[in-house]
C-alpha cells in the first residue's frame, strides 16, 4: 500500500453563493491523495498499471467546471467521480481551497476536504 498524490492542481472556477462570484470567479487549488496498492506498477513499470495523473487531472478540471454555490458539492463531486474513473481499489482523499473568500475581512483561503470510505 501506498500513497500517490497529484497537488497543486490550480484552476479558475465560478464557485460561490454570491452573483458576483457567477461572474467573476476566482482561483481555486485541488490536492488529490490517492492509497492504493501500487506494487505491480513498480514491478512493471507500466503506466496501466497504476494511475494516470492526466486522468486525475481532466477528471479535476471537469468537475471544477461545473458550477456549484458550495465547494463541499463540488469537492464531494470530484471525489466521487475519481472513485468511479481511476480505481475502485483505493481510498480517496481530495482538498479544495478557495482563494481570497469573500468574506468581509482578511482572509486568504478557505479549504474543506472530501474523503472516500471505499476500500
Amino acid at each position: 500500500m501506498g500513497q500517490i498524490a497529484v497537488e497543486g492542481i490550480k484552476l479558475y472556477a465560478y464557485h460561490g453563493c454570491l452573483e458576483e462570484e457567477a461572474r467573476i470567479g476566482g482561483h481555486y487549488r485541488v490536492d488529490v491523495y490517492i492509497d492504493t496498492d501500487y506494487t505491480e506498477a513498480a514491478l512493471t513499470d507500466k503506466l496501466g498499471d497504476t494511475v494516470d495523473y492526466v486522468q486525475v487531472y481532466e477528471i479535476v478540471k471537469a468537475e471544477m467546471a461545473i458550477r456549484s454555490k458550495l465547494i463541499e458539492d463540488v469537492v464531494r463531486r470530484i471525489g466521487n467521480a475519481l472513485a468511479e474513473n481511476v480505481t475502485k481499489k483505493a481510498k480517496y482523499k481530495v482538498k479544495l481551497t478557495k482563494y481570497n473568500p469573500p468574506v468581509n475581512g482578511p482572509v486568504g483561503q478557505c479549504s474543506v476536504t472530501w474523503e472516500s470510505r471505499r476500500e
